[in-house]
């Protein structure tokens, strides 16, 4: 017989779940209760899997409940999800047509089981993410500072300013605490920190951003950092390679410490100096030091060892 998916269209106040093949459609409320009630209705059937879009904060809470009870799921892509509705002919959309596209889409193309971080790691996916915010607001205040002209407006800049960079330093040290409290994690950083450019800041969010690293070949983790070249060719037409995708923050991450190995890390300054002498724009050379990085970190947590400078 064929096992079932479950279809979730996830919103802030509700969840609309259907069931394929069947059909059937119901609803719950997305909070603790209805999580519940949600895994007691699913209960009655034979589920493969449970399919969802990642939406941000309203997914969050029904994944950690989903994992708790090690009930398999993916989170997919909208990206995905969104052209594969296009693909089926889906031209209305309403929560209970999504529900059902998602519960096809499980069907059809089977997508990978997730697999569901720890409470420690969501723990620090959450400093992570506020400290992006408070980021966005340095930036804000900073950028106000060159067009407010009164003495008041400056003087409530400048302390905003020192808010936030007392706010950040809280959550790096609750970041780093976190880290040294969980063994698994301690070693983990402490690998990526021997890795010549990369800083503290950088370490946590890979951590946080790529739980996977250790687990994945070079084209892998280079694709899901979205920093491996893609290819466009048709027929006798080839264009220029580029990369797409992947997890922005953790590929935003690694750009100052691709600069910073770009001068101090003597394997990768030499790898540079030979693609700019070749012709490769800078670009696309601090595009591949990026893409070395997070390749070494992979290997490096893979076979449980620290960064060594290779010698001739």
């Amino acid at each position: 017989m064929t096992k079932l998916t479950i279809g979730i269209d996830i919103s802030k106040a509700l969840l609309d779940v259907a069931l394929h093949p069947g059909g059937e459609v119901v609803q719950f409320s997305n909070d603790k209760k209805g999580h519940k009630a949600f895994v007691k209705w699913a209960s009655a059937f034979d589920v493969n899997l449970i399919v969802f879009e990642a939406t941000g904060a309203y997914h969050r809470g029904l994944e950690r409940f989903l994992g708790d009870r090690e009930l398999a799921y993916a989170k997919v892509n909208p990206r995905h999800t969104k052209r594969f509705s296009q693909a089926i002919g889906n031209l209305a959309k309403t929560d209970t047509i999504d529900a059902k596209m998602l519960a096809k889409f499980g069907q059809v193309l089977n997508p990978s089981q997730t697999v569901t971080k720890s409470q420690t790691l969501d723990e620090l996916g959450e400093f992570v993410r506020m400290r992006q915010a408070l980021i966005k607001d340095r930036t804000a205040a900073k950028n106000r500072m060159h067009i407010v002209h009164s003495k008041l407006g400056q003087r409530q800049l400048k302390k905003r300013v020192k808010q936030i960079k007392s706010d950040i330093k809280e959550i790096d040290d609750a970041c780093k605490a976190l880290i040294m409290g969980d063994e698994v994690l301690r070693k983990r950083f402490e690998t990526l920190m021997s890795i010549p450019g990369l800083g503290e800041t950088t370490c946590i969010i890979m951590l946080s951003e790529m739980p996977e690293l250790g687990t994945m070949d070079k084209k892998q983790v280079a694709a899901l950092a979205g920093l491996a070249p893609i290819t466009r060719q048709s027929g006798t037409w080839k264009g220029k390679s580029f990369i797409q995708g992947g997890r922005a923050n953790l590929r935003r991450a690694l750009y100052m410490p691709a600069l910073v190995a770009m001068r101090h890390n003597p394997q990768l300054a030499k790898k540079y100096q030979d693609m700019i002498s070749k012709g490769k724009p800078p670009k696309v050379a601090l595009t591949t030091l990026m893409r070395k990085l997070i390749i070494t970190a992979n290997a490096l947590i893979r076979d449980n060892r620290k960064y060594t400078e290779k010698t001739a």
